[in-house]
């Protein structure tokens, strides 16, 4: 891999971290799901690292707790649908897979607490967290619509910028 990529990668999976960070005290308001999908539709298969630096990095903070393997996947999850989706070129379209994914995030991040505490664990973090679903998926939908355009014009233009180094 050229060093210009690796920069590439560390600095998209930096700015993953930091825009979670800073809106950490909204709940479930989140930019990351907005910004892996363009992440994904610009820079390809880079998205791929660029989410396992975000998710190293959160685990670095937070530390390493069976919260953090669902990161692991659940990122992945939405990097593969866009890859199946890509061909979608409208805002609104792109706001409704965001949505969905918001809504979805609580039952997909589940799946270790099922595995590691049964039913009954996995079921009531689940249930617990449907508000919190809600909150994700209206705020995915809004923020989609809102920056999807002016993000992927200017990340398009560092993408075209970096191909030309």
């Amino acid at each position: 891999m050229k060093a210009k990529a690796i920069v590439l990668i560390g600095m998209m999976g930096a700015l993953l971290f930091t825009v979670q960070v800073a809106l950490y005290f909204l709940p479930n308001v989140e930019l990351v799901t907005l910004l892996i999908i363009l992440f994904t539709l610009i820079f390809k298969k880079k998205t791929l690292f660029i989410i396992y630096v975000f998710v190293l990095l959160e685990g670095l903070l937070y530390g390493f707790g069976l919260w953090w393997f669902g990161y692991l996947y659940v990122w992945t999850i939405l990097y593969f649908i866009t890859v199946l989706l890509k061909k979608v070129a409208s805002p609104l379209s792109w706001a409704i897979t965001s949505a969905g994914f918001g809504l979805s995030f609580g039952a997909l991040f589940s799946i270790p607490y099922f595995i590691t505490g049964g039913i009954a664990l996995g079921g009531s973090y689940w249930i617990s967290g449907i508000p919190f679903d809600i909150i994700h998926g209206i705020s995915n939908f809004v923020l989609m619509l809102v920056l999807y355009k002016p993000l992927f014009i200017i990340l398009n233009k560092l993408n075209i910028h970096y191909e030309r180094m």
